[in-house]
């Protein structure tokens, strides 16, 4: 364990990978505020262990966020470790989202991250040390379709990291990035809720891309293992604690494999591969 990282946050610590995150993390010893929307779950986190800091916050929340950044920039210890972990996922056809919708997930995402991540460096630059951990997704480095506008905020959340990387070594602060593949968290299950009901709405042209793109992904998990959010978790913790830790970490089900194909394979031949494992490339309607 890097010695002298006493404060860390971790944002979506109400459940899942976050969750697990923090538990870690206050095992090691490290005070850690945790933040999220449900006060409820997080102080129940807190009650488990006495290290653990509640504060809830709605990242898609401009003003909530802006308090919770004038917060973090007047805590008496900074923030040495921060674990970008919150972010959720809307499903459908880019002609099916709502713009509403789109900002939302942005806003989420990318734009409180960019934000957290803004109030977080000038303390870490005035000890010339710190750990940040962007927890990204395999599709960071490539869609799926019916997730494009999902793939777009954690694209986008690969460049700011590959930047950002190279903006704050000089102070001795080390930026990293986690893939997360198929995790058995409440994801999926807040992903279909907040999606809503897609066939009900699209128009009859999509239902056939809907219905073939399910029926084939669907195939991927037969007699699959999906890892629970705790392989994820112990991901991170390295990520955040080792002395060395790798630029990159990948994790769960179908991350290695599928970020392996798009790093063999040019857009063409990615193009065609994608368009079999989902049945779109030789669907006509």
């Amino acid at each position: 364990m890097i010695e002298g990282m006493g404060l860390a946050l971790v944002t979506g610590a109400s459940s899942g990978m976050g969750r697990e995150t923090a538990k870690r993390l206050a095992q090691k010893g490290l005070k850690v505020i945790v933040a999220a929307r449900r006060l409820e779950r997080l102080q129940e986190l807190s009650s488990q262990h006495k290290h653990i800091i509640p504060k809830p916050v709605d990242l898609s929340n401009p003003e909530e966020v802006t308090a919770f950044c004038q917060y973090l920039s007047t805590l008496p210890e900074p923030i040495s470790v921060l674990i970008n972990n919150a972010g959720y996922s809307i499903r459908g056809a880019l002609e099916d989202v709502p713009p509403e919708a789109v900002r939302r997930v942005f806003q989420v995402n990318l734009f409180s991250l960019i934000q957290v991540t803004q109030a977080c460096l000038p303390a870490m630059r005035r000890q010339r040390k710190g750990r940040i951990v962007n927890i990204s997704s395999m599709v960071g480095k490539f869609p799926f379709p019916m997730s494009g506008v999902y793939a777009a905020t954690k694209h986008a959340l690969e460049a700011i990291t590959d930047a950002l990387r190279l903006e704050v070594a000089p102070f001795g602060i080390k930026v990293v990035a986690v893939r997360p593949g198929f995790v058995n968290t409440e994801f999926n299950e807040a992903a279909t809720r907040i999606t809503g009901d897609l066939m009900s709405r699209t128009d009859p042209d999509y239902r056939p891309l809907y219905e073939k793109a399910g029926a084939s992904v669907g195939k991927l998990f037969v007699n699959a293992t999906v890892p629970g959010p705790e392989a994820i978790a112990d991901l991170i913790l390295e990520a955040a604690l080792s002395e060395h830790p790798k630029l990159v970490y990948s994790g769960g089900f179908l991350s290695q494999e599928m970020q392996g194909k798009r790093s063999q394979l040019d857009d063409d031949g990615f193009y065609r591969f994608l368009g079999e494992l989902t049945g779109l490339g030789s669907l006509k309607v």
